[in-house]
C-alpha cells in the first residue's frame, strides 16, 4: 500500500480518535512553538517533551531506561536548557539544532527530534523506530532503523519526510500521526 494523501489523512484522523496522548500532544503543538520562540517556558515544559518521547510508546521503553533518561535530563541546568532552546529556535540547519540539543545531558538525536517537533511542527518531525519502520516499509527509506540515529541519519530522514509531506500536502505533525497509526497495522 502506497502512502497517499487520503491514507495519511485517514490515519492522522484515527490517531486523533484512538491515541490517548493526543489531547496533550495537540496542546503542545499549539502552544510550545510560540512559547519556545519567546523564551516563555519553564522547566516542566521542557521536561514534558523528554517524558513524552519515552512515554508515547506506552511501555515499549523499559521503565528503568525511561527513568534513567529522564533523570539524566533532569541534571541539566535550566539556563543551559533555555539557551539550547533559544539557539534552536534561531537556527535553521537541522544539524546545528541537533548539535546544540544533544550537548545537553540525557538528550540523544531521537529526544532532540522531539524538541524540534514541538519547536517547529510544520518543518520538523520526531524520529523513532516506529516512524522509521513505516517509511522503510513503504519504500521511502532503504536502511533499518539505526538505534539511535546519528545527526546525518536524522537529516536524511527529515529530508525524506519533508519531501513526502510536500508531495502529500500535509504538515509534519500530520505525517507523524499517520506513521504512528500505520505502524500499528
Amino acid at each position: 500500500m502506497a502512502l497517499t494523501r487520503s491514507l495519511v489523512a485517514t490515519k492522522a484522523d484515527e490517531y486523533r480518535e484512538h491515541e490517548p496522548l493526543y489531547p496533550v500532544e495537540r496542546e503542545g503543538i499549539e502552544t510550545f512553538p510560540a512559547a519556545f520562540a519567546a523564551g516563555d517556558f519553564g522547566w516542566r515544559d521542557v521536561e514534558w517533551v523528554v517524558q513524552w518521547y519515552y512515554r508515547r510508546s506506552l511501555g515499549a521503553v523499559s521503565n528503568a531506561e525511561r527513568r534513567d533518561r529522564e533523570d539524566r535530563f533532569g541534571r541539566n541546568d535550566f539556563e543551559d536548557v533555555r539557551d539550547a532552546i533559544a539557539d534552536i529556535t534561531a537556527a535553521t540547519d537541522p544539524a546545528d539544532r541537533l548539535d546544540r540539543l544533544t550537548a545537553l545531558e540525557g538528550v540523544d538525536v531521537p529526544v532532540a527530534s522531539a524538541f524540534l517537533l514541538f519547536c517547529d511542527p510544520d518543518a520538523c518531525i520526531v524520529v523513532g523506530e516506529r516512524e522509521w519502520a513505516v517509511l522503510r516499509d513503504h519504500g521511502h527509506l532503504a536502511d533499518s532503523y539505526p538505534d539511535p540515529p546519528s545527526v546525518s541519519e536524522y537529516r536524511a530522514y527529515l529530508e525524506t519526510c519533508r519531501s513526502l509531506a510536500d508531495r502529500l500536502d500535509c504538515d509534519m505533525w500530520t505525517l507523524y500521526r499517520a506513521c504512528w497509526r500505520l505502524w500499528k497495522e
